[in-house]
């Protein structure tokens, strides 16, 4: 993992991991990512709303499959530690789950100890490294002494592909992913969709990019082919809010406009 004292930490620019952490309150953040991010409000104002649905989402679906059986999860582009994070959730349900976190901001890397407060019967692991370099990301020894790649993994690729344009060819890169996890293996995905607010998510995805962070927003067709192969759990791809909401999510009258993200999990047959 490195010394931190040797980490380029790139305060001077916005990071889609900080703008996100600011987005959901927390205050690992910099100027650079707050003017991003007050851009990005200006363009979008609902992406308050956004990241926090997609944060309910993460732990809808992560406490759904650990009460399914599954111990083991592979969370790429985990962001800025936002307690509760994928671990806390999963280790709730399953006190001996074993979690590996990667993300490529310099700044998470610098956080790792605080996402590794791992239950004493589980483990915690985290990994600096970069979605678009999969087969580098899962060749990394933290990786393969986590995980047991003989048992079923759940992959959480949550928030994380709408960053992967189509020049990094995000559909190949999943196809990896999934070749390398064994039979029973699950995959949970929420992506922005211009399909509910194209003009706000066009104006939002200029945003991003001006910040320098290129980003892509897919119809529901796109999004739904990252799971070709495996069998979508129910209720399939919906808005992010609707799947397998909680009754204090219900009670939100949340819009889709609102979500501006499909999301869905599948299982490897």
């Amino acid at each position: 993992m490195g010394d931190d004292s040797t980490v380029d930490l790139e305060l001077d620019r916005a990071h889609s991991a900080r703008m996100y952490d600011y987005y959901l309150g927390g205050t690992t953040n910099f100027p650079a990512d707050r003017e991003a991010a007050g851009r990005a409000m200006a363009a979008f104002p609902s992406i308050l709303a956004t990241a926090r649905i997609n944060r309910r989402f993460m732990h809808r679906s992560v406490r759904h499959l650990a009460r399914d059986g599954m111990s083991q999860f592979l969370d790429i582009g985990t962001g800025i530690p936002t307690s509760p994070n994928l671990h806390e959730v999963a280790q709730r349900e399953v006190p001996d789950a074993h979690v590996v976190y990667t993300d490529n901001d310099p700044i998470v890397l610098a956080h790792a100890r605080a996402l590794l407060h791992s239950h004493p019967a589980g483990r915690t692991a985290y990994v600096h490294a970069d979605v678009t370099a999969p087969e580098a990301l899962l060749a990394v020894a933290e990786v393969r002494e986590t995980l047991d790649f003989s048992r079923p993994i759940a992959l959480s690729l949550n928030a994380l592909l709408h960053f992967v344009t189509d020049e990094h060819d995000a559909h190949a890169i999943v196809e990896y992913l999934k070749d390398a996890l064994p039979s029973g293996s699950t995959l949970a995905i929420a992506h922005v969709t211009p399909e509910f607010d194209p003009e706000g998510i066009a104006r939002l995805t200029s945003a991003y990019r001006a910040s320098g962070t290129p980003g892509q927003a897919r119809t529901r067709a796109e999004i739904a082919r990252f799971f070709d192969g495996w069998e979508l759990l129910d209720p399939g791809i919906t808005p992010s809010h609707q799947w397998r909401p909680d009754p204090d999510d219900q009670n939100e009258n949340v819009t889709s406009k609102e979500a501006a993200c499909y999301a869905g999990v599948a299982r490897k047959p």
